[in-house]
């Protein structure tokens, strides 16, 4: 009995500062029409902000939330965006597509160490590896990042465009076999964000918060929790 109170304050802590999230059932949504997935998302799902400023000198805060859901067999975050300024240069997959309008999702390694990233740029380009570090990456072959849908409000072409209130929106379908799982677990521990390196008004927001000195989104020990209800 010790020992279970023990491991059980152990996990109360360790929670302590993370962000939880409940990502909503909805049965096949993977198999759903685009609009369908847009539509079902924005009706039923509640929005959750993007907003922590975890770095004083990049103080630009684009207006950024997300919707999460999940099926049996995969996980489905909507972004929705408005900022000053949309910008999309890379249109090859792997590429620098954080130097662009851009939206990520990190997740750790549900079977053990290392963790997965996926960053889409505004117009739907990928970037899709897993990782144990910020340096040491094992990138997604082409074949394995087109099981990763992803669909938005811009056509996937080069924009740049300014003024206030621009808004766009994209969906990211990731299947839990790409995670190497057989089918949806309990939680997952993960990390949401937005960023434009070479955006007029270079950001870095993330859901939950990173005690870091300098920008980087590539620390699992800041990771929050998705519960997959």
């Amino acid at each position: 009995m010790k020992q279970i109170l023990e491991n059980a304050a152990k996990a109360h802590a360790s929670r302590a500062n993370r962000n939880y999230v409940e990502a909503r059932f909805i049965r096949k949504i993977e198999q759903f029409r685009n609009d369908e997935v847009r539509l079902v998302m924005r009706d039923r799902l509640e929005s959750h902000p993007i907003q922590s400023l975890n770095w004083a000198e990049y103080p630009y805060a684009p207006k950024v939330n997300f919707r999460i859901a999940h099926s049996d067999d995969a996980l489905a975050v909507m972004y929705e965006v408005e900022e000053r300024h949309v910008r999309a240069v890379t249109l090859e997959e792997n590429g620098p597509v954080w130097e662009d309008s851009c939206v990520e999702l990190f997740i750790a390694n549900p079977k053990g160490e290392g963790y997965f990233n996926f960053e889409i740029n505004c117009v739907g380009t990928l970037l899709a590896a897993f990782r144990q570090s910020r340096t040491d990456a094992e990138h997604f072959s082409e074949e394995k990042l087109s099981k990763i849908r992803r669909f938005g409000s811009i056509p996937h072409d080069v924009i740049d465009s300014r003024g206030e209130g621009q808004r766009w929106w994209m969906v990211v379908i990731v299947p839990f076999s790409v995670l190497g799982l057989e089918r949806a677990p309990e939680s997952l521990r993960l990390n949401l964000y937005k960023c434009g390196d070479k955006c007029d008004d270079m950001h870095f927001l993330s859901w939950n918060p990173i005690k870091l000195e300098q920008p980087n989104f590539h620390c699992p020990e800041f990771f929050g929790e998705a519960i997959l209800g």
